[in-house]
């Protein structure tokens, strides 16, 4: 069951392919210990995917770099991408990419969504988790104000929305920790069934 996943390790090692206080975080509510070693080199999204399908596809790109170095571990890789009307909101790259971001989800719904992916003993696991989140319409003295804060530069989307982002926020439909950056629920369901085929 999915409150003995620790039990079900058998001794195993558990990596998290990601550097994100949020998601590390997170993962304590699955197990005690666990080491942090983010993924390294360049992420691509092969040209024509689906913007639906770019958080899975990452994620199975820093799991897969990181299992060949812990190939006896279990490697936990995730990604989350932010899409309004299409478009990937990934980090702002300045204050001004940041304003417009906010602006875009101003008043509107987005969808939120993260891709995980597992990998054990060489075999490896993925999916995805959608999320849909409303913004409140919001004045530019209060875009202004909480991009002032500095929180939404090394945020996808622009926003935290376990931080003050979550005063922009109307409602979500979903899984509240997938918007943070972890879908922590089906990735327990999923790490549960690959170590339960490991008979």
């Amino acid at each position: 069951m999915i409150f003995a996943l620790q039990d079900m390790l058998r001794g195993r090692k558990v990596v998290l392919a990601s550097k994100s206080p949020r998601r590390r975080e997170l993962l304590r509510l699955l197990f005690d210990e666990f080491e942090i070693v983010p993924a390294e080199g360049e992420e691509i999204i092969p040209e024509g995917t689906p913007a639906e399908d770019a958080s899975r596809l990452l994620a199975e790109q820093k799991c897969r770099a990181v299992a060949e170095k812990y190939p006896d571990a279990l490697v936990i890789g995730c990604d989350t991408t932010v899409i309004s009307d299409g478009e990937i909101l990934g980090k702002p790259v300045d204050k001004a990419d940041a304003l417009r971001m906010i602006s875009v989800l101003s008043g509107n719904r987005h969808k939120v969504i993260s891709g995980a992916a597992i990998c054990i003993g060489g075999r490896l696991d993925s999916f995805s988790v959608e999320t849909v989140v409303k913004f409140r319409s919001l004045s530019e003295d209060e875009i202004e104000a909480y991009v002032a804060t500095g929180e939404p530069m090394d945020k996808a989307g622009a926003y935290g929305i376990q931080e003050k982002g979550c005063l922009l926020v109307e409602g979500i439909e979903g899984d509240f920790f997938n918007v943070v950056g972890l879908p922590v629920t089906e990735l327990a369901l999923h790490i549960e069934k690959l170590l339960g085929g490991e008979g």
